[in-house]
């Protein structure tokens, strides 16, 4: 009886060094307004660009390039904070006239982009910067 006690008592007492140890702690905070406010900006400006895509005038110029709105489509889901707002910015400080021809503009430089970053090969001439 006194063996089984021991041998239990050391049992539990590594199983509670065991469960101590490797327990992980969770560490709760606030999040800023700003944080927030900057994630809704992100998705309010990939759907501003998403929108254009709309536009016929826009597809079909697309579609002259070979270029499909699924393939504008990811490449816009895989452009940073920054990039988005980048775009978007140089979309409002373009002339009311330019519109389509903006747009166009746009999205062949995301390709550009992309192109560069390796997440794509579309145009030949642009050559991946992580090879």
């Amino acid at each position: 009886m006194q063996s089984t006690k021991r041998y239990m008592s050391i049992m539990l007492t590594a199983l509670f060094l065991l469960t101590t140890v490797t327990s992980v702690h969770a560490q709760a905070s606030m999040i800023g307004t700003q944080e927030v406010i900057a994630n809704e900006q992100v998705s309010v400006d990939r759907e501003a660009l998403k929108s254009m895509l709309s536009d016929e005038a826009v597809q079909e110029k697309m579609a002259s390039m070979g270029v499909s709105p699924d393939q504008v489509e990811q490449r816009i889901n895989s452009l940073t904070a920054d990039e988005l707002a980048y775009f978007n910015a140089q979309l409002d400080e373009a002339p009311a006239g330019a519109g389509i021809l903006g747009v166009i503009v746009l999205f062949l430089v995301i390709f550009i982009i992309t192109d560069l970053l390796c997440a794509t090969n579309i145009y030949k001439f642009v050559n991946c910067i992580n090879r």
